[in-house]
């Protein structure tokens, strides 16, 4: 499928992409992949090959459930999503920079980007793929590996819910200033990708726009194997 990714994220509607991210924090994406393209993503998770390192959330009380960096150079349709994705958000991280009176230095290509994080000794590829048995969960969090990072990832769902799986909802949580928590509860069809805030995001207020903190995680799993590939632009120490 070598150009077929590309054109299909080229011709995503990305006014609404953009606008939904403004409204409401997150944009869900239609199926960028098909489900052959989801099974040879699948299939990558037995190949030690393809892999950097194997973090087991227990382990770390991050929840149950494991997950695999990929290392580089990353599989071919890997690195056309995190090449083909970035520039769009890009022009969206600068705009809320902008909003939040930053000045905007998010570059219009992810190979520029990478730079950044590099010379910050951030050099270790961040893509990866999470595996969840029944019981398993994710603990809400935030994907920072260094001083630099990207405002936003993008996740997509391998396979198919209430088949494959059942539970495992998407969570999304927004804390805003004095304020109590809002949460999201997000449900994804196999291929389908959900693009959300890294850190957070800028909602206008009475006094301009103010700074609010999101927080992301994974429902329980009530039975079956829940697969997802998460797409992170930045690389970590």
């Amino acid at each position: 499928m070598p150009h077929l990714l590309t054109d299909r994220i080229a011709n995503l509607d990305w006014h609404l992409i953009q606008q939904s991210l403004d409204e409401l924090g997150y944009a869900k994406l239609p199926a960028l992949l098909n489900r052959s393209e989801c099974k040879d993503i699948i299939d990558t998770y037995e190949v030690s090959d393809y892999f950097r390192n194997t973090i087991d959330m227990a382990r770390y009380r991050f929840g149950i459930g494991e997950y695999k960096y990929y290392d580089a150079p990353l599989p071919l349709s890997l690195q056309q999503m995190r090449e083909g994705l970035y520039p769009e958000l890009a022009k969206t991280a600068n705009r809320w920079l902008e909003q939040l009176g930053m000045t905007s230095s998010y570059p219009a290509a992810l190979t520029q980007f990478l730079d950044q994080c590099h010379a910050e000794e951030q050099t270790r590829s961040t893509p990866l793929i999470l595996k969840y048995e029944a019981g398993g969960y994710n603990c809400l969090h935030q994907d920072l590996y260094g001083h630099v990072f990207f405002p936003f990832q993008v996740v997509f769902a391998l396979n198919q819910k209430e088949i494959d799986f059942t539970g495992g909802e998407f969570l999304l949580v927004e804390q805003r200033p004095r304020a109590q928590s809002r949460g999201h509860v997000i449900s994804l069809e196999q291929g389908e990708g959900l693009i959300f805030p890294t850190n957070y995001r800028p909602v206008l207020g009475t006094r301009g726009y103010y700074r609010t903190t999101l927080r992301h995680g994974v429902s329980t799993i009530t039975s079956g194997t829940r697969y997802s590939l998460g797409i992170i632009f930045h690389d970590a120490k």
